[in-house]
């Protein structure tokens, strides 16, 4: 009798540890930080429907947009620390720390990173209404026209927005920042002639297709494979020059390590499969695929070098 109910019991708790282990056992919900339709959102979609192929559960992505991505994030912060609700959020999580005067968040604290998907390449664009067709015309446009242009953004404390500093204070010439609620709408202004400048993700650019944006130069130290014929910043007169938005996903505090390194490794493999790859790359972003530690780390690196350019940008408008 005793050794029948021993075994009963090691059943039982085989039942719960396998119980347990079956994650996800409910829906997930991918919040997304921005608008709907750029880059950043397709491939949080790509990675929600290939997830839920590999693991039989419902992934579902909720577009937040709002405050550089803050409104979104805040949402996963308060979350259940079950899995059930990640973020996938471009670089401008970490750039809202450097921006505002109190931080939003506390990135070691309030985030559990996962994984550093991939990142997607900038380019410098104007409207055409801007008579510059390489950096070298734009920088002496710009500088006989100062406070004259107007520049977009994905919101303050985006890469776009900080980029459009450093450019600023790297080339001495004034322009005017008009914050938007992501890289999409940002472009649609562009086309309308509400901005002259922007820096704009390659997918979000690649995807309008119109006669309305002109390339200037690329915002990376090596040319895009999908634009090899445009010369890179570094090139053309602003040596070092880069700016990279990349895309990753987390979880609210305190996740269980077993769902991260999951996670992780399901994210990893996805991104290994040919179907993804091509996807990858016609949406223009190039793959990370970081490990959860390379992933702080990143954000750590973001803050270090973005919060000089943010505090200039800050003092200049003293």
């Amino acid at each position: 009798m005793i050794r029948k109910l021993a075994l009963t019991g090691l059943i039982f708790l085989a039942g719960l540890t396998a119980a347990k282990a079956q994650y996800p056992d409910k829906p997930v919900k991918i919040v997304v930080p921005v608008a709907a339709g750029g880059g950043v959102d397709v491939m949080a979609r790509l990675l929600a429907l290939k997830l839920a192929e590999r693991l039989n559960q419902q992934f579902v992505v909720e577009n937040r947009p709002g405050a550089a991505g803050v409104i979104g994030s805040k949402a996963v912060i308060a979350s259940p620390a079950d899995g059930t609700t990640l973020l996938y959020t471009p670089s401008s999580l970490s750039l809202s720390v450097v921006v505002n005067k109190t931080p939003p968040y506390d990135l070691a604290k309030d985030f559990t990173p996962i994984i550093n998907v991939a990142i997607s390449p900038y380019a410098l664009v104007v409207n055409p209404s801007v008579p510059a067709k390489d950096l070298k015309e734009f920088i002496a446009y710009a500088k006989a026209n100062p406070g004259k242009l107007a520049y977009g953004s994905a919101g303050v404390g985006s890469a776009s927005h900080l980029a459009g500093e450093l450019l600023k204070a790297k080339v001495g010439f004034d322009m005017v920042h008009v914050p938007n609620k992501g890289m999409n709408p940002a472009i649609i202004d562009l086309m309308g002639g509400q901005v002259q400048v922007l820096f704009a993700s390659v997918p979000g650019m690649m995807s309008e297709k119109s006669e309305r944006i002109r390339p200037v130069a690329m915002a990376e130290m090596k040319r895009s494979a999908l634009l090899p014929e445009m010369p890179t910043m570094d090139e053309t007169g602003l040596p070092g020059f880069a700016v990279g938005n990349w895309a990753g996903l987390l979880g609210p505090p305190g996740l269980d390590p077993k769902i991260v390194a999951r996670l992780n490794s399901e994210i990893i493999a996805i991104l290994g499969t040919a179907d993804v790859k091509e996807r990858v790359k016609t949406l223009g972003f190039d793959v990370i695929a970081s490990t959860p530690e390379q992933f702080a780390r990143q954000l750590q690196e973001d803050v270090e070098r973005w919060g000089p350019v943010a505090k200039a940008a800050s003092e200049e408008k003293k």
